[in-house]
C-alpha cells in the first residue's frame, strides 16, 4: 500500500478556489456534471465509431479509403476515451450513476480494464501525480526516462527521436501486455496486493475474449490475414499515438515538476492542491477543436484540481483557477498551441536523455 502523504492539510489556496468554483455553479443554478453538450458529443462519437466499424469490417469500402478510415477509427476511439470513458470513470459525465458506469465501460469495449484503470488513474495518478515510483504514468522504464530520479540508460539519448514509434505501440502494449502484468501481479507501481471481486475478475476476462472476437475473428471472416493485419496495425498505431500525446503533454513537459517523497518521512514537499498545479500543464486552450476532441484534457490543471467536474465546464472555470493561482503566487503552466506543447515535450525527453 502507498504510505506517502502530503505536507499539511487543505491549503488556503484550495479552500478559496473551491469556494469560488462552487459559487460559479450556484450562480448559474448548475451542477458539476455534463449537460446536453456531453450527451450530444457522446452520441456523435459512438455513432461515428460503429458506423466506421461496420464500413470497415463488412468490406463496404475500396482498399485505399478503408486504409484511411482505419486511421480515422483510431482517432475516434481516442476521442471516445477522452470524452466518454474518462468523464464517466470520474462520475462527471451525467447526474445518472448508471450512465457514468456504462460510459466508463467503453474502455472495456476497446480492450482495456475499467477496474484497473480506476486504480491506476483515478486513485493513484490523481493522488500522486508525477511522484516518482508511485505515478504509473511516468514509469515507462527501460524504454523512457521520465524523471531525473530514474536511471539513465544509453538508449535514452535517442528517446527524443523514437517517441512517435514507441507511443504508437502503447495502445496494443497496454491491452495485450500491461493489463495482464498488473492483473497477475496484483500491483500497480507501489500499490501492492490489489484484490478484485468476482465480477471484476469475470469482467477482465470477458473483455479480453470480446476484444479478440470483435477486432480479430469477425474481421477475418471478410479479410485475409495480411489485409487484416495492415488495417488493425494502422488503427492500433493511430490510437496509441493520439492517446499518448494527449496524456504526455499534461505532465511531462519542461515546466512541470517531478518529485520524490522524503526517504525518511515519506512526506511530499507540498500540500495536494499545490502539488497538482506544479506537476500539471495545459495546452492549446484557445482551440475549440482541440478542446472538443480531447474532452477538455487540454485543460489539465482544471481537471486535476476538480476531477469530478465535467470537461464542458473547464473553459469557464479556467479563469477562476488562473486568477487564484496568481493571487497565491502559484504557477499556471500553459502552452499556447499544440505544436508548442509537443516541442516542449520533445525537449523534455532530450534533456532527460542527456543529463
Amino acid at each position: 500500500m502507498t504510505t506517502i502523504r502530503f505536507s499539511g492539510n487543505q491549503s488556503a489556496f484550495y479552500t478559496e478556489l473551491k469556494a469560488r468554483v462552487n459559487q460559479y455553479f450556484e450562480s448559474r443554478n448548475s451542477t458539476h456534471h455534463g449537460d446536453q453538450r456531453s450527451l450530444l458529443k457522446s452520441s456523435i462519437l459512438l455513432g461515428l465509431f460503429f458506423g466506421s466499424y461496420i464500413l470497415l469490417t463488412f468490406r463496404h469500402l475500396p482498399d485505399l479509403p478503408a486504409i484511411a478510415l482505419c486511421a480515422v477509427l483510431g482517432f475516434i476511439t481516442s476521442a471516445i476515451g477522452f470524452n466518454i470513458m474518462h468523464d464517466g470513470a470520474h462520475g462527471s459525465l451525467s447526474r445518472n450513476k448508471w450512465i457514468n458506469k456504462l460510459a466508463a465501460l467503453t474502455l472495456n469495449m476497446f480492450g482495456g480494464s475499467s477496474a484497473l484503470w480506476n486504480i491506476k488513474h483515478n486513485i493513484i495518478h490523481h493522488s500522486f501525480t508525477n511522484v516518482d515510483g508511485h505515478d504509473d504514468d511516468i514509469l515507462n522504464e527501460p524504454l523512457f526516462r521520465m524523471t531525473r530520479f530514474q536511471r539513465r540508460r544509453r538508449i535514452h539519448r535517442l528517446q527524443y527521436l523514437y517517441w512517435p514509434l514507441a507511443y504508437g505501440l502503447m495502445y496494443i502494449g497496454w491491452i495485450m501486455f500491461l493489463d495482464f502484468s498488473k492483473y497477475f501481479r496484483g500491483r500497480i507501481a507501489e500499490r501492492k496486493n490489489i484484490r478484485f471481486s468476482f465480477s471484476q475478475h469475470l469482467g477482465f476476462w470477458l473483455t479480453k475474449v470480446f476484444y479478440i472476437a470483435f477486432y480479430v475473428l469477425l474481421p477475418l471472416r471478410f479479410y485475409s490475414w495480411e489485409a487484416w493485419l495492415l488495417g488493425f496495425s494502422i488503427f492500433a498505431f493511430s490510437t496509441g499515438l493520439t492517446i499518448s500525446i494527449v496524456f504526455q503533454l499534461a505532465h511531462t513537459v519542461e515546466e512541470t515538476e517531478c518529485v520524490k517523497a522524503d526517504e525518511k518521512t515519506d512526506i511530499l514537499p507540498t500540500d495536494w492542491a499545490t502539488h497538482q498545479v506544479r506537476t500539471t500543464a495545459n495546452f492549446a486552450t484557445g482551440s475549440r477543436i482541440i478542446t472538443w476532441f480531447t474532452g477538455g484534457l487540454n485543460f489539465q490543471v482544471e481537471h486535476h484540481l476538480f476531477p469530478r467536474v465535467s470537461h464542458v465546464h473547464y473553459p469557464a472555470i479556467s479563469h477562476i483557477v488562473r486568477e487564484t493561482c496568481s493571487k497565491y503566487g502559484l504557477p499556471y503552466y500553459e502552452a499556447p498551441t499544440l505544436s508548442n506543447a509537443i516541442a516542449s515535450h520533445v525537449r523534455f525527453l532530450y534533456q532527460l536523455g542527456r543529463n
